[in-house]
Formats: C-alpha cells, structure tokens, sequence
C-alpha cells in the first residue's frame, strides 16, 4: 500500500494528530502534509494541531499548522496521524467525523482501526515509520525525511527503546542520506533542556517516592508548582522517562495537574509490565511500554489508586 492511491482524486484534505503533539505526532502530521504540498499542488490541505513545542518549529511548513478550529468544511479526505481514537483528535474529531473518506496511521496498541481505512502497526516504533513505508523512497525530500527522523527519535529515545527494530535503524540510515542534519535534530529537539525545564525535572526527581518494595517510583507535581517555576505541560517531557531509569523500578508513573485540576499521567515500564492495559483501565491508552491517561481526584486518591491497581497486575 501507498499514501498515493489513498490521495487519488482528493481535492480537500485535512490531517490532524492527537492533542498536546509531540515529536512523533508533529513528524509524521508534517511529513504527510509536506508530501501533499510538494506532489499535489493542486490539492487544498489543511494541518490542524494544537500548538506545537517551538522545539519542532524548524519543520518546513510547520508555520502553516492551523491551531483554531472554525472551518466549516466537509473534507474529501481526513487523515488521522498517531492517534489511538477519534476523541484524542481534539476539537479536530468534527472534521474527521464529517469527512467523506477517514484514513487513520498509527502505531498504538490500544487503537480499533476507527478510520474507514487503516494502517496501524503496534510493533513499529513511531507513526513516522508507517508513514515513511507509505511513500516511494525516492520521493522522500529532505524536508521530509526531517519531520520523519524527528519523529523516530522521539518515539525511540534517539534508538533505546524496545519498540527499536532493525527495521528501524535501517530507515534512519536511509533518512540521513537525504542531507538532514541529524546531529542538530538530536541535540536540539531532545537532548536541550531550558534552564527551567532542568529545575523542575530536579523537583520532579527530589520528590519522588518507591512503592511496591522499590519496584515502583512515582512523582507528582502541582499546577501550583508549575507555575512557580514557570513552566509549561509541554516542559515535562522527559521526566517519566528519567524515572523509569531508577535501579529496580519496574514501572515509572509521572503526573502533573492541569488547568481545570485533573491530573495527566505518565507511564513508563521496564520488563514485561504491560503500561497499555494499565493505562486502558483508566480511561487512556498507549503502548505496552509506554502510555498514559487524564485522571480526576486528589493527587494522593489518584496516587493510591494507580499503586493498588499495579500491586494487583504485579501479582
């Protein structure tokens, strides 16, 4: 299958990925949407993502991401990218539910194929990887293969994580003859941390606490604290993966609060824990060594609750 016989005939398309984008979801929105511009000049195609990290905004046309929703159009076609359901599209979901054809690309285990038509592949590493076996190699520009790279050393912890196959490192390779700079997209989308982003990761870690005999490590940290080290919700990357490197610890858990007091929550597993199930039973989704969720209540409720469900799966 290519992207190509899925665009045939299409003269509105929108595409969207899932709410709070990071690095593989801005990758492989802006790949497709790179690719539509540069072999469908004809076609009328609109981003939507709700504001990216300024991190990803060296992207080509990343400057053409729309963040409001108001159109009222019935798109040709909608393509959903690195999204496990129609309601993590956001306030974009209208526009998909309305659209005449839906095509979903994405990689998370918990997803149901609720496109009209699907490519979802649980054991790739990213939605960048699907959507590079989508298009002809040859047709891979440079700005491309950027947003697709982005996407895989996101996705992968720059190549670390178990969802790394061969495969994988075959296509970075392939994308780094297209003339990217690969060293800057590693260092400045991943590695550089603001000054405050390091502070809060060094509160985050401060406070941290092991549960289960040392099998489990969990932090939280308060919209109050955010705010006090002005801070963002999209500054917490990293931290759960930070924790999830603690000697011993099975599964990670990270939450921090949001605006309207519920609490987003970050799971990270070593092992054989399953951190999709995990996230599934409380109301999100993922993959198996990485997921999360939005959960209501008290930080100390919400902290229980997860800790009596893993205590129970660890049995």
């Amino acid at each position: 299958m290519k992207i190509d016989s899925v665009l045939e005939g299409k003269k509105l398309i929108g595409i969207a990925g899932h709410v709070r984008p990071d690095g593989d979801c801005v990758g492989s929105t802006l790949a497709v949407y790179n690719y539509i511009r540069t072999y469908y000049p004809d076609v009328d195609v609109r981003l939507y993502l709700e504001p990216i990290p300024n991190i990803f905004k060296f992207m080509h046309h990343s400057d053409e991401i729309r963040s409001e929703y108001t159109d009222e159009l019935c798109f040709d076609l909608f393509i959903a990218l690195d999204c496990g359901d129609d309601k993590r599209l956001g306030e974009a979901a209208k526009y998909f539910e309305n659209a005449k054809h839906t095509f979903c690309i994405d990689h998370h285990v918990s997803n149901q194929a609720f496109g009209e038509e699907n490519y979802i592949f649980p054991d790739a590493s990213s939605t960048c990887e699907l959507v590079f076996e989508l298009m002809d190699t040859e047709r891979i520009t440079k700005e491309i293969a950027e947003c697709l790279y982005t996407g895989l050393v996101h996705d992968t912890g720059i190549f670390q994580y178990s969802c790394t196959s061969s495969k994988t490192m075959n296509i970075a390779g392939i994308l780094m003859d297209k003339g990217i700079d690969y060293t800057t997209i590693v260092d400045e989308t991943f590695n550089t941390k603001t000054y405050n982003q390091n502070r809060i990761m060094g509160l985050a870690l401060l406070e941290s606490k092991l549960f289960l005999d040392g099998r489990c490590i969990v932090s939280a940290i308060t919209k109050e604290q955010m705010d006090d080290f002005e801070v963002l919700p999209k500054h917490m990357e990293g931290i759960v993966s930070q924790l999830r490197v603690t000697k011993g610890v099975e599964v990670a858990v990270f939450l921090y609060e949001n605006e309207d007091g519920t609490y987003k929550v970050s799971f990270r597993v070593n092992g054989d824990f399953d951190a999709a199930t995990l996230a599934v039973h409380f109301g999100g989704g993922g993959h198996v060594k990485a997921a999360g969720c939005t959960m209501s209540g008290s930080q100390e409720e919400i902290v229980s609750e997860i800790i009596s469900e893993i205590e129970k799966r660890m049995a």
